[in-house]
């Protein structure tokens, strides 16, 4: 077992593995033996179960009694994996959070490895830090997506997206402090893209320590939010932010990848739409704000409208 680094006196771990759950009893043990096969102890496993009616319940108590690490168990009634996981942030107790899905493992050295990379950042810089990021592979060992141009860097999570062009699922830790700072909008009904919080979090100046090490095995699953996230008609509303959040806050990464923007300005339009459909209303503050911002989406228009009737022609 791995010594702890020392961390400041007001975390009582190094690190809150935290797990947003929703009747997933059938595949939340394979995270706990991940958790149990850990080189590095120090660290408490936060689940936060969102209205679970299956045994989940049962099953997080009895682990609770045997495992060689702390578990803290919180139920709330069901709303939105968004709304758990900053229900878990605000009870954690650890410096850093690693965000392990209920159906996903750690590999056994993925604690260390990453307290490992933080430790490296020197402690009068770690305030300008958000993360440290790897990478995920499947069940058979195949890396998820794109390796980081270099083994490891420091970066935004924007640069990751536009000016590197990183592909992928990409997995690691995250602080306490600055997740505080920045929770998933709660007052948006349903599906929110999670990079709509890094997002924010890359333009407030904070910088991510990329690494191409793997932590995390990630097992596809037909009801993820990932998944869930492509249906356009379901999850207009999420999808449209994400677009809108392209074109108006993040036009100065647009010389990198213009193509992405003149997609994202066609998705603008394709899910306005759709939300018209449904009768979903658009959020306040949400304008269609610049010159550069109303240009992009006019020309795109076109293109808007024939992706939304696409997704009208072959909806059930």
């Amino acid at each position: 077992m791995s010594k702890a680094f020392n961390v400041p006196e007001s975390w009582l771990y190094q690190f809150t593995v935290l797990t947003p759950t929703y009747n997933r009893a059938h595949t939340l043990e394979r995270a706990y033996q991940s958790l149990c096969l850990q080189s590095y102890q120090d660290f408490e496993w936060l689940v936060i179960d969102d209205g679970s009616t299956d045994n989940t319940r049962e099953r997080v108590l009895a682990w609770q009694q045997e495992a060689n690490f702390p578990i803290v168990y919180q139920w709330q009634a069901n709303q939105h994996k968004k709304t758990a996981f900053n229900h878990g942030v605000r009870l954690a107790q650890g410096e850093l959070i690693v965000a392990l899905d209920s159906d996903d493992t750690l590999e056994p050295n993925a604690l260390e490895q990453m307290a490992a990379v933080w430790r490296d950042i020197p402690q009068v810089q770690r305030h300008n830090y958000v993360a440290v990021t790897g990478l995920c592979q499947r069940p058979d060992g195949k890396v998820v997506g794109e390796l980081y141009p270099y083994d490891q860097f420091d970066a935004s999570s924007l640069d990751i997206n536009f000016k590197y062009a990183v592909k992928g699922e990409k997995f690691g830790c995250l602080s306490t402090a600055v997740l505080r700072q920045f929770p998933f909008p709660e007052h948006i009904d349903g599906f929110v893209p999670e990079s709509l919080v890094w997002r924010s979090i890359a333009r407030a100046g904070y910088l991510t320590r990329f690494v191409n090490q793997v932590y995390r095995v990630y097992y596809d699953s037909a009801d993820s939010l990932s998944e869930q996230g492509q249906n356009s008609t379901q999850h207009a509303l999420g999808l449209w932010l994400l677009a809108h959040d392209t074109v108006v806050n993040c036009l100065p990464w647009f010389r990198y990848q213009p193509k992405a923007f003149l997609m994202a300005a066609a998705r603008y339009t394709r899910f306005a739409l759709h939300m018209r459909h449904n009768k979903v209303p658009r959020p306040e503050g949400y304008l269609l704000k610049g010159v550069g911002a109303r240009a992009l989406v006019l020309l795109m228009w076109p293109v808007g409208v024939v992706l939304y009737i696409r997704d009208r022609l072959r909806a059930p």
